[in-house]
């Protein structure tokens, strides 16, 4: 492997759009959570396809690693870079390439983001629904198969990526899907790259499935005497078929940490935080129907929001959680997990993950996806106190075991990347080994995100 011949080649083809400028590549190895920094050797920032092929020819002739790189945001070490290489950045690739407003189908390049695109849509009456909350960029997305509150509606990433351009790792250019809304030919060559955390090659272009905005919102926060009885609150909703856009939890360390950093006047108790999309009329009656079914469950406190600026204040509170939980402990950083367990037995995992967190002697606030039973556990820990690191470790290690005993997965949203890597043989079996032939199949040099989601090469 020749890093400093493959930066060389790089530097002809791309002048300044190849960085070796110290913070940059700093830039480009942290993490959003407790991965120590691991940069590349450059960051490459291409402006269209055909650069980003040349890109990976050259690293595919000098044999060195190419880490692609959206806008950071991923919980996992997805976008460090372990072994060194290139760093493809798509912050310079954000056009929309098509628009087909009457088939709700949009084409755009890898590097926009989600909330671009959908201030880009708002004159057309559609939008692109998959929100994690925060401001990732479509091919980074789609690269983790991301999903978030509005997963219990609008599914994730997988659902709404209908087609796909990528440059694979000998730098072939390949399109997959159509704008059909569905097709029976052939491999599904879409959904074995949306989840890959571009260890299979780059994501460059997305076609996405839009939505159509909806007449009327509402949005509410409800207090409930437990997390067992909100959850089940949830449960007996789902099971009325109530269309509900977004349901959210937030055990009662997270409403503290509201109450403190963020201003706000919750009672101290589980909350549930949902929004329903429909007619005027629709919403309403859902609105209604939830009111009778949390009543049920000891439901207190409604507070509803129907102007947009009060939805917007609520969801920005939600949305901004995990860095309000961390600022609630200065110089914390923190291990997040985001099991994912069937709907019937989530407030039994929620109640043992309690447990695990009282056990473990850390803060760990709780929070999340109950509509599809996806939640997350902000462990806080000294990052100079590696005991702590080894508690959060062991505190997690449980959840996950006891999500999978469930027949649940490790990773509901986040992806696999470094920190997850080891769960994956007992969640998969022989399929972990198949996704490594997969891989071997498509990038036999490894050059693509190494270390990341299938089996260590040997």
């Amino acid at each position: 492997m020749s890093v400093t011949r493959a930066i060389h080649r790089l530097t002809s083809l791309l002048g300044e759009g190849l960085s070796l400028s110290k913070p940059v590549l700093e830039d480009h190895g942290r993490s959003e959570t407790y991965f120590p920094l691991a940069a590349p050797d450059a960051v490459a920032f291409p402006k269209n396809t055909q650069e980003v092929s040349a890109i990976v020819k050259i690293c595919a002739d000098e044999g060195c690693a190419v880490i692609g790189f959206g806008a950071g945001t991923s919980l996992e070490g997805q976008a460090q870079a372990p072994f060194g290489g290139i760093c493809v950045d798509f912050s310079k690739m954000k056009a929309i390439r098509r628009l087909a407003q009457e088939d709700m189908v949009a084409v755009v390049e890898a590097g926009i983001t989600r909330e671009e695109l959908n201030e880009e849509l708002r004159a057309t009456g559609l939008f692109f629904p998959v929100d994690p909350g925060a401001n990732a960029s479509l091919g980074g997305m789609a690269s983790t198969r991301a999903s978030g509150t509005t997963a219990v509606r609008y599914g994730t990433m997988r659902d709404n990526v209908i087609g796909l351009e990528v440059v694979l790792a000998d730098g072939r250019i390949i399109q997959t899907g159509t704008e059909a809304r569905k097709t029976s030919a052939g491999y599904d060559l879409t959904g074995l790259f949306v989840g890959a955390e571009g260890t299979l090659g780059l994501i460059t272009a997305l076609t996405l499935r839009l939505r159509g905005q909806p007449e009327a919102i509402t949005a509410a926060v409800c207090a409930f005497p437990t997390v067992d009885a909100a959850v089940n609150c949830v449960i007996d909703t789902i099971q009325m078929d109530l269309s509900m856009a977004r349901i959210e939890i937030v055990d009662t360390a997270t409403v503290q940490t509201f109450n403190t950093m963020a201003g706000a006047t919750m009672p101290e108790t589980p909350h549930l935080m949902l929004e329903f999309h429909g007619t005027e009329s629709s919403v309403q009656d859902m609105a209604e129907t939830f009111g009778d079914i949390a009543a049920d469950h000891g439901g207190m406190g409604f507070q509803w929001a129907s102007r947009a600026e009060d939805r917007a204040a609520l969801w920005h509170m939600r949305h901004h959680a995990y860095w309000t939980i961390l600022q609630s402990r200065p110089g914390a950083t923190a291990l997040v997990t985001d099991v994912c367990v069937p709907i019937s037995r989530l407030a039994e995992a929620v109640a043992a993950a309690q447990d695990d967190i009282a056990r473990s002697g850390l803060i760990g606030p709780i929070l999340g996806h109950v509509g599809d039973g996806n939640f997350h556990s902000i462990l806080m820990f000294d990052p100079a106190k590696p005991e702590e690191l080894a508690a959060a470790k062991e505190a997690s290690e449980r959840m996950v075991s006891r999500a999978l005993d469930m027949g649940g997965t490790a990773t509901g949203e986040h992806g696999i990347g470094i920190g997850k890597l080891h769960y994956m043989e007992r969640e998969h079996g022989e399929g972990w080994n198949l996704m490594g032939d997969i891989k071997s199949a498509l990038d036999p040099q490894n050059i693509m995100n190494p270390g990341k989601l299938v089996p260590p090469k040997n």
